[in-house]
């Protein structure tokens, strides 16, 4: 195979595990990460993308949904708020103990655990069945499968 052959161009499908959808997108929305679904070149027709961390390693590198470099010398990432249809608000602490003023303190760290799983469950039950990725400066459908 050669490097012309394996490029991002050939994926049709790209399968994501509801649950690392869910770990990126909260990672995301609640620290200074961005975090990401990856895919690695040599690219196939169906890929599986998994959780990374952006400049978690040593190059560095990529951006949202794109593979800048030659086709397949980069791996391809994908935003998690890309992967859901409507990204719901995630669940702030502030305003679980505005919604339980008189409860004590346990009772809203408990209230906060459920409000953060429903959403968690909300973002998994919302993955995408179609996701545009970028190629070559062109932007194209490809499925999506949502594992889990």
């Amino acid at each position: 195979m050669t490097e012309e052959d394996a490029g991002p161009d050939r994926i049709r499908s790209l399968a994501v595990h509801r649950e690392d959808v869910a770990n990126a997108l909260e990672a995301t929305l609640r620290s200074e990460r961005e975090v990401v679904l990856r895919a690695t070149p040599p690219f196939s027709g169906r890929m599986r993308a998994r959780l990374h961390a952006l400049n978690a390693d040593a190059t560095g590198a990529g951006g949202s949904g794109t593979s800048d470099a030659a086709e397949g010398s980069e791996p391809l990432h994908v935003d998690p708020r890309a992967l859901v249809e409507e990204v719901p608000p995630y669940p702030e602490v502030d305003d679980t103990a505005a919604e339980y003023p008189d409860a004590d303190l346990e009772t809203r760290r408990k209230k906060h655990e459920e409000a953060v799983e429903a959403w968690r469950e909300t973002v998994r039950a919302s993955v995408v069945s179609t996701i545009e990725i970028d190629v070559d400066g062109e932007s194209r459908a490809v499925d999506v499968t949502a594992l889990g």
